[in-house]
């Protein structure tokens, strides 16, 4: 029981460290990690989610005090992310674990490389307006939901890639972030339920104990540093996961 919990404080703690740093894939990180230690794919989204509506709301709201939050921005995101979500989480409460799990940790692989490719092309933001916002939104959701991560590598650096000054996409994407997965757990508590409570709590636990060390480490370390080692690490545990599923 304890020796879990210290497991899962500890996959909090480092999810959290990554996304405190880099503004995203704290949901790709702990789902990674989750799927990689035997956790099934519907209850790795369901726990994650369930611990990101604790810190995704503390983050969303901070970044609105500081003014970086665009509201339009954040309605386009929130509605369609919402929608995604419920739908992802709807459907992969349907579908058979152990056979949805090589794809899910194919999805996560993806996202990995992404975050590794995003890391060595880094496009210096103009302050465009961003475009095919809803499309963006909704899709973010379901990949979400269903991956038990992805929100923020798809959507931010989409938004970021097509020009949106930094602040505005990351605050804005956040607190879109608190309703989506606040959606999405409670797609989950409608429809499976939420029972394996030490997860959460060692997600949200570890990730209030890594908030100030991530601080400092977003200070410390260079982006392009963090992103790439978070991204490998991802790609890393992804196919481990897969080989582990297919033999």
């Amino acid at each position: 029981m304890w020796e879990e919990l210290l497991l899962f404080v500890a996959i909090g703690f480092a999810a959290q460290m990554v996304d405190g740093a880099i503004g995203m894939a704290y949901g790709v990180t702990s789902s990674s990690v989750l799927l990689s230690v035997g956790v099934p794919p519907v209850t790795t989204s369901a726990c994650v989610h369930a611990a990101e509506t604790f810190t995704t709301f503390v983050s969303g709201v901070s970044h609105w005090k500081l003014g970086n939050v665009d509201r339009k921005l954040l309605v386009r995101l929130a509605v369609p992310g919402m929608v995604g979500g419920a739908i992802g989480a709807y459907l992969l409460t349907n579908l058979d674990g152990e056979k949805v799990k090589p794809f899910i940790s194919a999805y996560l692989l993806l996202m990995g490389l992404y975050i590794v490719w995003r890391a060595i092309n880094k496009r210096q933001p103009d302050g465009a307006a961003p475009s095919r916002v809803a499309p963006l939104g909704f899709i973010g959701g379901l990949l979400d939901s269903l991956g038990g991560g992805g929100w923020g590598p798809i959507v931010t650096t989409t938004l970021i890639g097509q020009g949106t000054t930094p602040r505005y996409a990351i605050g804005s994407v956040n607190l879109a972030e608190f309703f989506v997965t606040l959606t999405i757990s409670a797609t989950f508590v409608f429809t499976i339920g939420l029972e394996l409570w030490p997860i959460i709590a060692g997600l949200i636990i570890g990730g209030i104990i890594a908030a100030p060390f991530a601080a400092l480490a977003t200070k410390k370390l260079p982006d392009k540093v963090l992103m790439a080692l978070v991204g490998s690490v991802i790609v890393i545990l992804s196919l481990r996961t897969i080989v582990m599923s297919l033999t």
